[in-house]
């Protein structure tokens, strides 16, 4: 799904190819069905469209996404690729609740299918207020369940990308504690062995 829909635009460049194999692909899977933009495995998942050409078909660059998951968070992703609506005022002829005017047309329209916004006025505490919901006006290829579990998969793939060594890093803290723990006891019975005659 990355490669396929999100790598045409956004680069990856702290990704190796390579570290895919940590997913349990082989290099086999990884240069036959992966890499379209690199020779080698060892290669970084870069993109071939210019800076210059993203402006101006966007307006803006789009971001580099290896450590996008670090700095937005994952449920920030998982609502804002849930949450793009038509909208014909924008260049794009899409909008999105999340991050309103995005320059990023939304890529996933085919699969998800076409909302558009609701904006109910309701009366509340404090006044009036604008309650915007989306609305499903044409269906995709998935359903809302397949789609939400296929924007999961994505998001999931974007924090393993953000610190591949997240799993291995976090084992190690756990042995490191329990070493500590255990560490502890000797450590406090020699201090009270030692610190005995002043107490």
């Amino acid at each position: 799904m990355f490669v396929n829909y999100c790598l045409t635009c956004h680069s990856a460049t702290a990704m190796r190819y390579s570290r895919l194999e940590d997913l349990g692909l082989t290099p086999a899977q990884i240069k036959d069905n992966l890499m379209f933009t690199a020779d080698k495995p060892g290669a970084p998942m870069s993109i071939a469209m210019r800076v210059k050409d993203a402006e101006a078909w966007f307006g803006v660059a789009p971001p580099d996404l290896s450590v996008i998951s670090r700095s937005r968070g994952p449920d920030w992703l998982y609502t804002y690729l849930r949450s793009f609506y038509r909208d014909g005022s924008t260049s794009t002829g899409w909008n999105n609740l999340v991050f309103p005017n995005v320059g990023m047309p939304h890529v996933l329209w085919e699969l998800q299918g076409e909302q558009t916004l609701k904006v109910e006025e309701r009366q509340g505490q404090h006044g009036k207020q604008h309650v915007k919901t989306l609305a499903l006006s044409a269906p995709g290829a998935l359903d809302a369940r397949a789609y939400d579990a296929l924007v999961a998969d994505l998001v999931n793939y974007l924090m393993f990308m953000g610190e591949p060594a997240r799993q291995t890093r976090m084992q190690i803290g756990y042995v490191v504690l329990i070493f500590l723990g255990v560490l502890f006891v000797p450590i406090y019975l020699l201090k009270q062995d030692y610190w005995k005659e002043v107490h």
